[in-house]
């Protein structure tokens, strides 16, 4: 019985996958093993972080591009009694 096959259309894949065969010596369809396995690893290890902490991490990345001094209190759409204008 034949392995079962797995078919990637695409030329940087390919490209990859031979360049690394001949740099490795390894066959093809092993260095996909293990690109998969260790990008299993990847998301299983970063899977024991909260889904809010990507909420915060876009945030604080967002800050970095915030001028000093700004505010977003917007008083400027109140007035002295904190109604709106």
């Amino acid at each position: 019985m034949s392995e079962p096959q797995l078919s990637i259309r695409s030329s940087k894949a390919r490209d990859l996958a031979h360049s690394l065969s001949r740099r490795t010596g390894q066959p093809i369809n092993r260095l996909v093993e293990l690109a998969l396995e260790r990008y299993d690893q990847e998301l299983r290890a970063d899977n024991t972080r909260y889904p809010m902490d990507a909420v915060w991490d876009l945030a604080a990345e967002d800050l970095r591009h915030i001028a000093p001094g700004t505010t977003s209190n917007h008083d400027e759409f109140y007035d002295e009694n904190g109604l709106p204008i």
